[in-house]
């Protein structure tokens, strides 16, 4: 019997890109043998033409299903959703501007059927990024990898294979707040790594602006690791260091020229000593505890408006 796989499919704003990724992804399908497929295509939200077309395309095609998002709920929520809703022996998620390359599919595939349990895919040429973006994204893995307890992946994003049991063993962990590179990671299972380099995007614009690319990094540091905690420790002693390295300053400017503001030099010093300490604590300590506060509420991941081209 032929295996079912699901390919995972987020869009967000990607009206451009829909017809693409059908034309690229069925021919690699239909090459694999000894399998049937489903196409999960999530709709985050999308306030273009996206959802239409996705409809419009699984009323052309039964292999097409699509998880209609009740609002836009960020695409690892998306992603979340389609694992939720996917069938297959194996799922592969994916993104939907053809900067994964689906000739890959069939490679992952065979390595699946060879016994991974896990099959990575790795960008070795990043060319297609600003250089600003590389050298960020660089930064980051390294940050991660010494304070995370986790080894998280250099240049691996979502695109991936996954078997049944992992997606399963996935399925299990209830984080409200979902970093799901770090969740991949923590999963562990037999894993191979394949490597590719990114073509540039299909259609449409990266979603991701650099201040969204922050707050995604810093998700993934205070996920998995409570380093942040003992690190703004040496961030305050650094700041007083620096004050009291501008105490000093000011002292021998005092000898050598007089002050005309008596009681400038200690009120400074000790203003910014223990400023420096209590607002770099409170802010890592408020990062911890409004995660603390969302998993609390339990709200779900996401909300699902309509799910098309599913058997009842």
């Amino acid at each position: 019997m032929p295996h079912l796989l699901s390919l995972v499919v987020p869009f967000y704003n990607e009206e451009d890109g829909v017809a693409a990724l059908a034309s690229a992804v069925l021919p690699i399908l239909e090459s694999i043998p000894e399998s049937e497929w489903e196409i999960i295509c999530v709709d985050d939200g999308s306030r273009d033409a996206t959802l239409a077309a996705l409809l419009a395309l699984a009323r052309k095609d039964a292999r097409f299903k699509v998880v209609e998002l009740s609002r836009n709920f960020g695409k690892e929520a998306a992603m979340t959703a389609g694992l939720d809703a996917a069938r297959g022996a194996a799922v592969i998620p994916m993104d939907a501007d053809l900067q994964d390359p689906p000739e890959l599919i069939k490679k992952m595939v065979a390595a699946w059927h060879e016994g991974a349990e896990v099959v990575l895919a790795r960008r070795v040429d990043r060319s297609t990024d600003g250089a600003l973006k590389r050298a960020t994204a660089a930064m980051f893995y390294k940050l991660n990898s010494r304070i995370s307890n986790i080894d998280l992946p250099e240049n691996v994003g979502d695109f991936r294979l996954m078997d049944r049991a992992v997606v399963e063993a996935l399925k299990m962990l209830p984080e409200r707040q979902r970093f799901m590179k770090g969740m991949f990671a923590w999963l562990g299972f037999k894993t191979v790594t394949l490597d590719y380099k990114r073509p540039p995007r299909a259609a449409g614009k990266s979603k991701f602006s650099g201040f969204r690319l922050w707050n995604f990094a810093l998700e993934g540091f205070t996920s998995f690791s409570t380093a942040p905690l003992k690190i703004w420790t040496y961030l305050g002693a650094l700041g007083a260091v620096v004050a009291l390295a501008y105490a000093l300053f000011i002292v021998v400017k005092t000898v050598l020229f007089g002050n005309t503001v008596p009681g400038y030099a200690s009120i400074f010093v000790a203003v910014t000593f223990f400023g420096s300490v209590q607002l770099i604590s409170i802010g890592v300590l408020g990062e911890y505890i409004g995660r603390i506060y969302i998993e609390t509420k339990r709200r779900p991941v996401y909300l699902v408006r309509g799910k098309h081209g599913f058997e009842e």
